[in-house]
């Protein structure tokens, strides 16, 4: 790093090896954060600021007073005068004023805080413990409590204190569709709850999810989004209507679609809730240039992570409020989706395939249960044909029912489709079959036991293959009822 002084005595450093995303480990939060401010015009602010500490540690000496004059930046006041891209001012007689300062002020809340930043930054440098990472931006957002850090991150750093939150908060999670995106959401939302436990949570979905969603217990709200249409002008204003009154101070999109990312402009004019998600110039991005091959749950929780949420635990059911039908109450069951979007029929396996692993699983001491919508009837239908002792309850449960046998069943067996991510979110093992149309790695359901067979033709998929991995996961369910722990 060379240093020269300007006429007024400032210092310029120039940061020939300044903190970039080469300094974090492949795949890390970090990385991907800082690559994805790298390559734009406007970058994150709490880029700026970190880019900004390690700059300071380093020409202070990389030592314990360094640290200290760092998180000084923070609570008290910016020792920075000007910023470009690759250099800084540092004002000699601000860091001697800084200095002053620090023990009178060195144990307040701001302090603290600040210190958090710095501490969490510097051990992240080079680590790959996800949870190193996670730490930084929680930091950031216990610093953000008591000053602005956009004000800090300007080009002209300035220390403000920041604007006093409510208490409690009002946060807004959306999440619209379809069946098994919204099932994957549950973990996140399960996250947002713990993170914001003492805060008013509402969710905005459609109407086929309101039911389901009120059973998890997560969402102290409601509010159903009818998804007008561009010309429907008295629908985007009952929107724009219930989310203005809902005064939200946060929002969590895990839709990230362009729809969800329009709703932040509904909230114009007036004040802006802060936004976790990918809106234009949102306050809390998921700053990841690869996001769109991630898997969905993957994708969630990176996304709430750089929003100081961590960890994200796998979606699970909503809690029964209901028992099972009495023939299914003892569990002997394997509950079987051989449908798929009609739009889809490549996802699908064979019915006669099912038929025949009804046959089979019967004769293993399990009843299968046929589930699906009401248009697959003739699929249930067909395979209680070669296994008559087969219960089809295809176009007779709703949501809750479904969860209902997806957290009773001993294995569930379909095909890639919502109602399997449900069954996957059931905690009891699942079979799942996969073929061209999809790939397992972005869109596969994850739970407890999960396992993906897949081929490019559903129809070259033989029952053998599939009757033989059904029972392995019996066998490994009853091992993990056993011991507690499941075998990957």
């Amino acid at each position: 790093m060379r240093w020269f002084f300007s006429q007024s005595g400032d210092r310029f450093s120039v940061s020939a090896a300044r903190l970039a995303a080469g300094n974090f480990p492949e795949a890390t939060p970090l990385r991907v954060f800082f690559a994805w401010n790298e390559a734009r015009l406007l970058s994150d602010r709490r880029f700026r600021v970190a880019c900004d500490i390690h700059d300071l540690f380093v020409r202070f000496g990389a030592n314990a007073e360094a640290r200290e004059l760092c998180a000084a930046h923070l609570a008290i006041g910016p020792l920075i005068r000007w910023r470009w891209p690759r250099r800084i001012v540092v004002s000699p007689g601000q860091v001697d004023r800084v200095r002053a300062l620090a023990d009178r002020v060195g144990r307040l809340p701001v302090a603290t805080a600040a210190r958090q930043v710095v501490d969490c930054l510097l051990a992240a440098v080079g680590s790959t413990d996800i949870a190193a990472h996670a730490a930084v931006f929680r930091a950031f957002e216990a610093l953000e409590t008591t000053i602005d850090i956009d004000a800090l991150g300007r080009v002209r750093p300035r220390r403000l204190a920041s604007t006093p939150s409510r208490q409690p908060r009002n946060v807004l999670i959306i999440k619209l569709s379809a069946l098994g995106d919204f099932i994957q959401a549950l973990g996140p939302a399960a996250a947002i709850r713990r993170h914001h436990a003492a805060d008013r949570m509402t969710l905005l979905t459609t109407q086929p999810y309101v039911e389901l969603a009120r059973q998890t217990g997560l969402f102290d709200d409601i509010v159903v989004d009818v998804r007008p249409r561009a010309w429907n002008i008295r629908g985007w204003l009952d929107l724009r209507r219930a989310l203005r009154a809902g005064k939200f101070d946060r929002v969590y999109d895990l839709q990230t679609s362009d729809r969800s990312g329009f709703y932040s402009w509904l909230f114009h004019p007036g004040r802006r809730p802060q936004w976790s998600g990918v809106a234009w110039r949102c306050s809390h991005p998921h700053a990841n240039l690869d996001r769109y091959p991630q898997h969905t749950i993957e994708k969630q929780a990176e996304q709430l992570l750089m929003a100081g949420i961590y960890p994200v635990p796998l979606p699970t059911c909503p809690p029964a409020s209901l028992g099972l039908p009495g023939n299914l109450k003892d569990g002997r069951f394997v509950l079987l989706i051989p449908g798929s979007s009609s739009r889809h029929p490549e996802k699908r396996w064979p019915v006669g395939h099912y038929a025949e692993l009804s046959r089979r699983l019967y004769h293993r001491g399990y009843l299968p249960v046929i589930v699906g919508a009401p248009d697959e009837r003739p699929i249930g239908a067909t395979i209680r044909v070669t296994c008559p002792e087969a219960v089809s309850l295809v176009g007779k449960t709703d949501l809750l029912l479904l969860a209902r046998l997806a957290t009773g069943a001993a294995l569930t067996v379909g095909n890639d489709t919502g109602a399997t991510h449900m069954a996957a979110a059931g905690s009891n093992p699942v079979l799942v079959l996969f073929s061209r149309a999809s790939e397992p790695s972005r869109c596969a359901p994850r739970g407890r036991l999960v396992r993906v067979l897949s081929e490019p033709d559903l129809a070259d998929l033989a029952v053998e293959p599939v009757f033989a991995e059904a029972l392995r996961l019996l066998d490994a369910s009853a091992d993990v009822q056993r011991t507690g722990t499941a075998d990957d």
